[in-house]
């Protein structure tokens, strides 16, 4: 017989022990209370936006002054003294994240996205307790440490853990419906606020995280993220997180070249997304290892890398301004592009806390500087500023990876505040979104959700044998 529901523990189902009332509801992401009221929705996610950016803004506070001070420090010093800096930045930040993500909360391991989605699925618990100082100490430690991971990921956690704590302070009721849609509303808050985005948080609810629209969800994620977003600015900045200034528009001749930047994305998503998961795989092979030695190995190669070229390293935000700037030439490109990615995938296989958003935005505008710098070299008519196909990149690598386009074209525009950009973006992403597809690739973050799941099943059963095994009468 096969249960269609699952233990609400995470929800704070505690008032009847019996089986019946320990089992979910349908699982699923609807709202199936009557009682979910906009108006009742409204309070609760102006406080979650509020607190959601008070901690995302000084999570991304913490990340750019350690990346920057960092570099600038790698840079300063004499060769054998940035060598010893690195390697020990990379060791220490590595295995001091990874044993607080093993120790505390395993949950918290990489983005955290797929956890959020198992838990609005109503397949896993959230520990907001944990999840909240886990994932902030252990992100700080690992992407400042050098890995080459992003801030995204830990904060949309850490929003949907905050979304989960304020519901508890308002004392909702445990159940499918408002419960979830705060927790939604929280991951939103988080995404805007890593990156300056409420629509693109918005966008990245309905579309990815909770795959429906209901007014519900989109007004309480609405209200958050445009709170989220607002608290950011106050305590960041204004500007874009990638200010173009002067970049020229796009014409109508640049939609040919947009279409190879959108076959490329789309190839290279499907390479990103199947590489993560054997990287994943290959580092299973060292979970009898303690989690300390494994986070310095990785932090080791990666400070390595940071020794020979520092801005490759951490979440490589000088790195996407400087292909946007369109400042490498496009033997280096193609050289950063092989580095980047393979310091994404050993930081992300480690288990360490961080995101992949920041990284493939990374790999996306470099894999778009060198289509437009190629396409320049053989029809300058076509690619005048083969920069501005840095942008599509970073778009078009976004869709084809993670599958959500609309996500993809607004976060682009909102980062980069040019609104003009529409129509190559649409070509680049959708192209992106179709080949992916047409490869039958699973988005990455259904691909990881699925293995984490299968994982567990795979974890429990193996329990259950051998609990089995150790109660045979002997002799």
């Amino acid at each position: 017989m096969e249960w269609k529901t699952r233990p609400l523990t995470c929800l704070g189902v505690t008032e009847n022990n019996s089986p019946q009332m320990q089992l979910h509801a349908e699982s699923g992401t609807g709202l199936h209370q009557e009682d979910v009221k906009r108006r009742h929705i409204l309070p609760k996610a102006l406080v979650i936006g509020l607190v959601a950016g008070v901690i995302s803004s000084a999570f991304r506070e913490a990340l750019q002054w350690s990346e920057t001070h960092r570099i600038a420090w790698l840079n300063r010093l004499p060769p054998v003294g940035s060598l010893l800096a690195a390697l020990s930045l990379g060791a220490v930040g590595g295995g001091v994240g990874l044993w607080l993500v093993r120790r505390f909360a395993p949950e918290t391991t990489g983005s955290g996205i797929p956890h959020i989605k198992s838990v609005v699925l109503g397949e896993e618990e959230l520990r907001w307790w944990r999840v909240l100082p886990v994932k902030f100490f252990a992100g700080i430690a690992s992407i400042g440490g050098g890995l080459a991971l992003g801030r995204e990921g830990p904060t949309i956690q850490i929003g949907g853990a905050t979304g989960l704590m304020v519901s508890r302070w308002f004392r909702v009721r445990p159940g499918e419906g408002e419960r979830k849609a705060l927790i939604c509303a929280g991951a939103g808050a988080g995404l805007a606020a890593a990156f300056n985005a409420p629509l693109a948080g918005v966008i990245f609810v309905l579309e990815e995280l909770h795959g429906a629209f209901t007014p519900v969800i989109f007004v309480a994620a609405f209200l958050a993220c445009v709170t989220a977003d607002v608290v950011c600015r106050i305590m960041t900045g204004e500007t874009p997180v990638f200010g173009l200034h002067g970049m020229p528009v796009p014409s109508l001749t640049a939609l040919p070249v947009a279409l190879v930047v959108g076959v490329m994305a789309g190839l290279g998503g499907v390479v990103f997304n199947r590489c993560l998961l054997a990287s994943l795989d290959a580092f299973d092979r060292l979970k009898r290892w303690p989690p300390m030695a494994v986070g310095a190995l990785t932090g080791l190669v990666v400070g390595l890398a940071a020794w020979i070229y520092p801005q490759v390293s951490g979440s490589g935000g000088l790195l996407a301004e400087r292909a946007l700037a369109g400042e490498f030439s496009i033997r280096v490109v193609l050289l950063l592009i092989v580095a980047r990615f393979a310091l994404t995938m050993i930081s992300y296989g480690s288990g360490s806390a961080g995101g992949i958003f920041a990284p493939l935005l990374v790999i996306g505008a470099l894999g778009g500087l060198a289509v437009g710098n190629t396409a320049h070299a053989l029809a300058p008519a076509w690619a005048g500023h083969p920069e501005v196909f840095a942008v599509l990149g970073m778009g078009a690598l976004l869709t084809a990876i993670v599958r959500a386009p609309l996500t993809g074209i607004v976060l682009m525009i909102e980062l980069t505040g040019k609104y003009d950009y529409m129509l190559p973006l649409l070509v680049s992403c959708l192209v992106a979104y179709g080949i992916a597809e047409g490869l039958r690739d699973l988005p990455v973050y259904e691909a990881l959700r699925r293995r984490a799941k299968h994982r567990m099943a795979a974890a429990s059963a193996l329990g259950l044998k051998e609990l089995g095994t150790s109660t045979k009468p002997q002799g």
